[in-house]
């Protein structure tokens, strides 16, 4: 909920109790994953703030009412429980909600206390019981089997075709007489294989069929030099995009100040990290690397991962910023790495492919009134980028 690291935290069993009830879980569902699931965790987990679990055996609930709205003033009131709590969060500010109605925060802790007391998804799994794991267990095994049967029924046709082959080189061959028994098969076959790899046309078949393999080796080395999809370099702190983009749902422009104002995104600096770092997992052997590049008064040196070349122009804002493209159209889902990664290939065909077919937003923009009327008048289609000038060379190269 609270973009700041303090709500309530279990500490004292004696405290009053009171439960959430009245809460509409579904709506809570719904703010809490809006106003809360960044900074806080449904469990006892410390996230940037404190797990909810049990918040409302905690205080009761006209408290922790006050407490979201404004807890700033509460701790002004003098009120030992959240002086202590404000105390122990290095007296980290919260950020209040004046906004949220009662029903609202009584919604989101009704949401809060069926969530915590739900059975983990592994529990059913781990009792023996048929769960989803056990369908995505068997796929890899069935997948297997099909490809091993595969290649057994493969061999079984080579094989065959062999035998056919070599029984009509032998007769071809064998031409035996009562005065010349026939030889030993494999005499014949020796024979056979001889008279096959000393005749020209298959010879000069086989050394164009290798000159043609290296050939297309060579060719598709040379279009993949500088290409680097799938490049996934060791960074020197583990950072999870799959959890802070992810599971904590921080928006990429939040650690990516430049991607809407300038040519490059930025890789953040420590100082961005220390926004939440300050106050959590300090103790994490990769936060202190963090701490240890600030007391030296030296830069992380992150490994970029996407690179283009000096004689190509891309600007992030233009793509971002005026044209509504998504990160996840150049760099994949990055939610789901836990290691980032190149997912697409950044070449020249990739993003002209793109301004082929990408339409340009026209809606409620003057600017573009006067192009789409020209365009109309050539064209039934929609005003795609390359209509405008996507394709020119000078656009990307200068």
């Amino acid at each position: 909920m609270l973009s700041t690291p303090v709500l309530l935290r279990a500490q004292d069993s004696t405290a009053a109790a009171a439960p959430a009830g009245g809460g509409d879980v579904a709506k809570g569902e719904s703010l809490f994953k809006n106003n809360c699931a960044q900074c806080h965790a449904v469990t006892d987990e410390r996230v940037v703030g404190p797990g909810l679990k049990g918040a409302t055996s905690r205080q009761d609930m006209p408290w922790l009412i006050k407490w979201v709205r404004n807890s700033q003033a509460v701790i002004a009131s003098g009120d030992p429980y959240a002086v202590k709590l404000y105390n122990e969060y290095s007296k980290a500010q919260m950020t209040s909600f004046p906004n949220l109605s009662e029903d609202d925060i009584k919604s989101i802790f009704a949401y809060v206390d069926q969530a915590a007391t739900a059975p983990a998804p592994t529990a059913a799994a781990a009792g023996g019981a048929p769960a989803a794991t056990g369908a995505a267990d068997s796929g890899p095994s069935d997948l297997f089997m099909i490809v091993v049967v595969a290649l057994v029924v493969v061999m079984l046709l080579v094989l065959g075709v062999l035998l056919v082959i070599v029984s009509l080189l032998s007769k071809a061959v064998a031409g035996g007489t009562e005065a010349a028994p026939k030889a030993d098969f494999m005499t014949r076959l020796s024979t056979s294989l001889k008279n096959f790899a000393m005749d020209s046309s298959i010879r000069s078949a086989t050394i164009w069929v290798f000159a043609l393999l290296v050939l297309k080796a060579t060719i598709d080395g040379a279009f993949n030099v500088g290409v680097q999809q799938g490049y996934a370099p060791k960074q020197p702190i583990s950072f999870s995009h799959k959890l802070h983009a992810g599971e904590y749902k921080i928006d990429c422009n939040y650690c990516h100040t430049g991607v809407n104002r300038g040519k490059s995104a930025h890789i953040p600096s420590a100082n961005i990290c220390m926004n939440c770092h300050g106050v959590i997992k300090k103790e994490s052997p990769e936060i202190q690397k963090i701490y240890t590049s600030i007391e030296k008064n030296q830069p992380i040196e992150w490994v970029r991962v996407h690179n283009l070349p000096d004689l190509a122009y891309f600007n992030h804002a233009q793509h971002v910023n005026v044209g509504g493209v998504e990160c996840e159209n150049c760099h994949g889902d990055v939610a789901q790495m836990e290691v980032i990664q190149q997912r697409s290939s950044l070449t020249m065909g990739w993003c002209i492919d793109c301004h082929r077919k990408t339409e340009v937003n026209t809606k409620d923009n003057q600017y573009y009134d006067k192009l789409v009327q020209l365009h109309g008048s050539e064209s039934k289609e929609a005003l795609k980028v390359a209509d405008i000038g996507g394709l020119e060379c000078s656009k990307c190269h200068y």
